[in-house]
């Protein structure tokens, strides 16, 4: 039995919680945001609260009831106090930068390496070295910073790179002589 798809889902003042035609739409201060509702799962919103229940007993909707419960909460949760990822670039002249609507990174390669960003994040260079990401959507937030993370990952020994802020990274012993 699924222990995450049991709790409810408080829905602040603010944010609209409605289904139609097997999608939910969530609405609220940050924008609008909308997922497919699985045919194995029920959705229930009653005054404050909704609640996700299986339609059967079986193996799949069982799995899916409380997958589909922390989705709708992201979603809930996004578009009323929204998503925020830190990331830290560490390295002799690694830096990052915005130009209109792309990150430009420079992390050490012979050409500097351009990143669109995608609509409904927003994201700040701070001091050239910490990049905030911040929206509705937590899956697309999570994308994008592990996008910029993959360009130049942390390295063991050195620790160069791009991580996420409050990662650690696990160091090497250098060669010895």
């Amino acid at each position: 039995m699924s222990r995450v798809g049991n709790s409810a889902i408080a829905i602040p003042s603010g944010v609209t919680v409605s289904q139609q035609d097997g999608v939910v739409v969530v609405k609220g201060k940050n924008g609008e945001l909308s997922a497919p509702l699985h045919s194995e799962v029920e959705l229930v919103v009653a005054d404050d609260v909704a609640t996700v229940k299986p339609r059967r007993k079986t193996k799949l909707s069982q799995s899916l009831w409380g997958t589909m419960r922390a989705t709708i909460n992201n979603m809930v949760v996004g578009v009323g106090e929204g998503f925020t990822r830190k990331l830290e670039i560490n390295g002799v002249g690694y830096r990052a930068a915005m130009q209109g609507n792309k990150l430009v990174l420079n992390l050490g390669y012979s050409h500097p390496v351009e990143m669109a960003v995608p609509a409904g994040l927003t994201v700040a260079v701070e001091n050239n070295t910490q990049i905030n990401i911040s929206g509705a959507d937590k899956q697309l937030l999570g994308q994008f910073a592990s996008e910029i993370r993959s360009k130049r990952p942390p390295e063991p020994f050195k620790g160069k790179g791009v991580k996420y802020a409050g990662e650690h990274i696990v160091r090497k012993e250098g060669k010895k002589k």
